[in-house]
């Protein structure tokens, strides 16, 4: 469970009574997707006759872009995360990232799932001893590629839920 028990106004948009912009949305969006996509490798690489987690990512694009309505964005989302139940470790992770960045379309705050889940990808992913170091690596990365509109925000939401993210972001 990603989502804390009470919503927070700034990952909720205008239209449902939050602070949140449609742009500001895209951004955290397109950043999920960027934190997913890093991973999506390792589940391409195990089941690569399997397009859910990828065309969930491209369907995300489409959101943004406004070529696709919110709810197949979801729903791709919910494929990709059917493809993470026939793997599991890092690549499972993996399609769990591409899953949770999809949905992002609908509540943004699966913003921080994408960039969990990626992280725990890397981090069993990882050769024996070496899995902290790569999740930190990535946690830096992943950092680095918030868009500064919304950097701010993250930052202090990744702050917030970090216990209920397994504790990643630390």
């Amino acid at each position: 469970m990603i989502l804390p028990p009470e919503r927070d106004l700034r990952l909720t948009t205008v239209r449902r009574g939050g602070t949140l912009t449609d742009a500001d949305h895209h951004h955290l969006a397109r950043w999920a997707a960027t934190c997913a996509a890093h991973v999506l490798p390792l589940f391409e690489a195990e089941r690569p006759d399997d397009p859910r987690p990828r065309a969930a990512l491209d369907a995300l694009h489409a959101w943004v872009a406004g070529d696709l309505p919110m709810m197949r964005c979801r729903a791709a989302g919910g494929h990709a995360m059917g493809a993470a139940r026939h793997v599991s470790g890092a690549p499972r992770f993996a399609a769990y990232a591409a899953g949770q960045a999809a949905v992002v379309a609908h509540v943004a705050a699966h913003d921080l799932g994408a960039a969990a889940y990626a992280l725990k990808a890397v981090r069993a992913a990882a050769p024996p001893g070496a899995g902290e170091e790569a999740r930190r690596a990535e946690c830096r990365w992943q950092r680095e590629q918030l868009p500064p509109e919304v950097r701010a925000l993250v930052l202090d939401d990744q702050r917030r839920r970090n216990a209920l993210c397994w504790n990643v972001f630390d």
